[in-house]
C-alpha cells in the first residue's frame, strides 16, 4: 500500500486527476456514463506514464535540489520500482485506450498526445519548444473524444484546450524557475522569465475563457472564469500551478456549455 501510494505521488496526482475528470466531463456530453468512465480511466493510465517518466527523467535535478517532496528524492520508491510500474502500465494504457470506447482512431489520437507528454519530459523540456508538447497534448485530449463519436473536432474546441495547456505549462514552471535555470534547463517559460511568464498565463487564460464565450455566451461563468484568471496570474508562485487547475475546471465547464449547445453541428 505505501509504494502504491508514492506511486501516486510520482504520478503527479493533483494534474492527473485533473485532466482525467476534464477527459470524464466531455466524455459524458457526447456518450453517456458507462463509456465515459471507462474513457476516463484509460486518460487515467495515459497520464501516470507521463507523470512517472517526468519523476524518473528529473530524478538527478530533483536529489541536486533537494527536492523532498518528490518520492523518488524521499526513498519513498526506487528507480527500479517506476521503472517496474511503466512497464506494467503502458500495455494496459494502449489496450484500455485502443480498445475502448475511444476505438483504434480516438484511442491513436489519445496516446499521440501522451507520447507528447513524454516527448516534453526527455527532450521539448530545455528548448524553445517547450509549450509545443502541452499545445499538442492537450488538444488531442479533447479531440480523441469527439474523433471517437464520428465527429470532427471543432478548431475552437482544440485552440481552447490548446491554450489551457500552454498557460498549464508556463504556470508550472514558474515554482522551480529559478532552479531550472541553474540546472541549465532553458525551456521558453525559463528564457521569458517570472515578469513576462505571469504575463503570458494571464494573456491565455483570459483568451481562453473570451473564445469558449465567444462560442456560447453564459454571462455568470464568463465572468467567474475571468476572475478565476486573474487571481491565478498574481497566485504566488508555489500555489499558482494550482490555482490554474481550479481556473481550468471553470473553462471546462464554459466549453461544456459551448459542446452542448452545438453537439447536433460538431460534424460541419
Amino acid at each position: 500500500m505505501r509504494i502504491l501510494l508514492s506511486l501516486l505521488k510520482a504520478c503527479h496526482l493533483g494534474p492527473t486527476l485533473t485532466v482525467t475528470i476534464i477527459s470524464f466531463l466531455l466524455a459524458t456530453n457526447l456518450w453517456w456514463e458507462g463509456p465515459a468512465y471507462t474513457i476516463a480511466f484509460g486518460v487515467f493510465l495515459g497520464q501516470l506514464l507521463v507523470g512517472f517518466t517526468n519523476d524518473l527523467n528529473d530524478y538527478q535535478d530533483d536529489l541536486k535540489h533537494n527536492r523532498s517532496n518528490k518520492p523518488l528524492v524521499s526513498g519513498q520508491i526506487t528507480d527500479k520500482q517506476l521503472r517496474k510500474a511503466i512497464k506494467i502500465v503502458a500495455p494496459f494504457a494502449v489496450v484500455v485506450n485502443i480498445v475502448g470506447p475511444l476505438g483504434i482512431k480516438g484511442g491513436l489520437v489519445y496516446l499521440f498526445g501522451v507520447g507528447m507528454g513524454i516527448s516534453y519530459n526527455l527532450y521539448f523540456k530545455s528548448t524553445l519548444l517547450s509549450p509545443l508538447p502541452y499545445a499538442i497534448a492537450f488538444a488531442a485530449l479533447v479531440a480523441c473524444i469527439v474523433v471517437a463519436t464520428d465527429r470532427n473536432p471543432p478548431l475552437w474546441l482544440m485552440a481552447a484546450a490548446s491554450l489551457l495547456g500552454v498557460a498549464a505549462h508556463f504556470a508550472n514552471v514558474l515554482k522551480d524557475l529559478d532552479q531550472d535555470l541553474t540546472s541549465g534547463i532553458k525551456g521558453l517559460p525559463q528564457r521569458a522569465g517570472k515578469k513576462y511568464s505571469r504575463v503570458i498565463v494571464s494573456i491565455l487564460l483570459i483568451t481562453t475563457t473570451l473564445l469558449l464565450n465567444y462560442i456560447h455566451p453564459n454571462t455568470p461563468l464568463l465572468v467567474i472564469g475571468l476572475i478565476a484568471s486573474v487571481i491565478t496570474s498574481f497566485a504566488p508562485n508555489k500555489i499558482m500551478f494550482s490555482s490554474l487547475m481550479v481556473t481550468a475546471l471553470i473553462d471546462v465547464l464554459l466549453m461544456l456549455n459551448a459542446v452542448g449547445s452545438l453537439i447536433g453541428s460538431l460534424g460541419i
